[in-house]
């Protein structure tokens, strides 16, 4: 891994938020963004943070989970905790592929082979996926929000990806097919593994339930934007909890789709024009309130990962077999962001 490149694509994701900020300020005009930051009831911060967290933490017992069920059950807690944590320090960069640092950090502490571990990401975006499709449905229920085409995608984009990981011939022949490739072929004996791995994380049962974790994980978030909502003087009640559980999942499972660093500007634009609408607030209020939400889930979550990482490089690694030295270097060759 390229970790000078990786750097270049953060600042990058970094500069892209500023923008992000910076147009939200000027669509809720920055008089009125101005006063409800004033107004803000700040006490209310620490708790947004600390619910904010409560999602991390969740997200790592399923990434734990994961990392069981692919058999590394030689990683300790902490570890695996810091390794996933650095990876959420890298969410900002294009299409998240500087998640594939877990991998890697996981590669250099312990010798597990990336391609084997690989399918953990992709297994934790369909739990997240799905997590929040099912919360963004209470707007189908509430509010008469016409969102069938994005379920539809998410269902049935669901259950290939888990019966093709499940049918051994069906997976077999496209690792067949992957071998004739030429730099993919020399990663024949990893592919084999790669898919086994997929095979165990596609266990029915297995997504149901970190499914739900996932949707526990993503409702944390959900509580601290409703209470970003009641720091600024939105009513605090049942209907504004049920809107917030819609425009908060929807507006992030549409970002997440399009594969955009973070989500930045689709998942901005998406609460914010949501808040005004269904809230019936002030540009202000929504630019505001988008604002926070964005600051206590999303970077909240970049400057953890990114202290993760310092501490985790810092700890001493586990050394490598020769081979797995070799396979390195071969899956860094054909890694898009070395």
């Amino acid at each position: 891994m390229n970790v000078s490149n990786l750097r270049q694509k953060l600042l990058i994701s970094v500069v892209l938020g500023i923008i992000v900020f910076g147009a939200l300020v000027v669509y809720g005009d920055i008089r009125s963004v101005r006063a409800s930051l004033a107004d803000f009831r700040w006490e209310l911060m620490p708790l947004v943070l600390l619910i904010a967290a409560g999602n991390y933490v969740l997200r790592w017992v399923k990434w734990h989970y994961y990392l069981r069920r692919i058999g590394e059950t030689s990683v300790p807690r902490l570890d695996s905790f810091l390794i996933f944590m650095s990876g959420l320090g890298m969410v900002v960069t294009p299409a998240k592929v500087g998640e594939w640092l877990k991998c890697y950090l996981l590669k250099d502490k312990y010798g597990t082979p990336v391609m084997r571990s690989t399918p953990i990401l992709f297994a934790e975006r369909l739990t997240d996926a799905l997590a929040l499709m099912l919360l963004a449905l209470v707007g189908v229920v509430a509010f008469e929000r016409s969102v069938w085409p994005l379920v539809a995608v998410v269902i049935l984009g669901s259950a290939i990806v888990i019966a093709v990981s499940r049918h051994r011939p069906a997976w077999r022949r496209m690792v067949d097919l992957a071998r004739r490739l030429p730099l993919v072929g020399r990663l024949s004996p990893r592919i084999d593994e790669m898919a086994e791995s997929n095979y165990q994380l596609m266990d029915p049962w297995g997504v149901v339930l970190m499914t739900g974790l996932s949707v526990v994980a993503w409702g944390t978030q959900v509580v601290a934007f409703y209470l970003v909502l009641a720091g600024l003087g939105v009513d605090a009640g049942g209907d504004t909890f049920m809107k917030a559980s819609f425009i908060l999942p929807i507006s992030t499972l549409g970002a997440g789709i399009l594969l955009l660093p973070g989500g930045l500007g689709v998942a901005e634009t998406g609460i914010a024009s949501l808040t005004e609408s269904l809230l019936e607030t002030s540009r202000g209020v929504a630019s505001t309130a988008t604002l926070l939400i964005r600051v206590s889930t999303l970077w909240f979550a970049v400057v953890l990962g990114l202290v993760a990482f310092f501490v985790v490089m810092r700890r001493e690694p586990v050394g490598e077999p020769e081979d797995e030295i070799a396979e390195s270097r071969l899956v860094t060759a054909s890694d898009p962001i070395a």
